[in-house]
């Protein structure tokens, strides 16, 4: 009886962390020319307002013919509060309207593409710092990211580290979650502004 539980929540998070990646696409119409960024900025605030109707409704119950998705998909701790896909939205978009593409896109990737990986790797629970090994793939994985777009942008040495900054920043935001009258705070909220903060502030040190 066991491995069908188990097979069934390996499909749930396999599931989860496709969703999660697919904010990677949000600004792949800017990257081929499609859009400016502030048409995408807009674009994300318009699936902003799509969330936070949809989490309102989740949290009153009426969520419709929706609620077996969010049975699936929403973890047992955010049953009553805030949804950590509706956080995503919310720092996807801050993070767009804030910051130039050259930061925002590997501040948005970090969290679309570097937090499924950490969490592939980690089985930490909400609260709980997750494992060194962890800390520094993320790291590693992040500061690639950054690095494909700061480097052209900025040149190999600032480039490289205002990469490292963002990296970094976001590995401790996915690693050790803040804790708030012992709520963790999401890492889909934390992880891009994190990043987006680090890499600007090294980039004004650094000229």
């Amino acid at each position: 009886m066991s491995l069908p539980g188990a097979a069934w929540r390996e499909r749930v998070e396999f599931e989860r962390r496709l969703v999660h990646a697919g904010g990677t696409l949000y600004a792949v119409p800017y990257l081929l020319g499609w859009i400016s960024w502030q048409q995408t900025g807009y674009l994300l605030l318009v699936g902003l307002a799509i969330v936070a109707i949809l989490e309102a409704l989740r949290l009153r119950g009426a969520a419709g013919p929706l609620d077996p998705l969010y049975d699936a998909l929403v973890r047992e701790y955010e049953a009553d509060g805030i949804a950590g896909y509706a956080l995503y939205q919310v720092s996807m978009t801050a993070v767009a309207l804030a910051l130039a593409p050259t930061l925002a896109i590997p501040a948005m990737w970090m969290l679309s593409l570097g937090d499924p990986i950490s969490g592939m790797l980690g089985d930490n629970g909400p609260t709980e710092p997750k494992r060194a090994t962890v800390w520094v793939v993320m790291g590693l994985v992040c500061t690639a990211i950054a690095a494909a777009f700061t480097v052209p942008a900025f040149g190999t040495t600032v480039g490289v580290a205002v990469a490292i900054a963002g990296g970094t920043a976001a590995a401790v935001a996915d690693g050790s979650p803040p804790i708030i009258r012992g709520v963790a705070v999401d890492d889909n909220l934390t992880i891009p502004p994190a990043a987006g903060v680090a890499m600007v502030a090294v980039l004004a040190l650094l000229g």
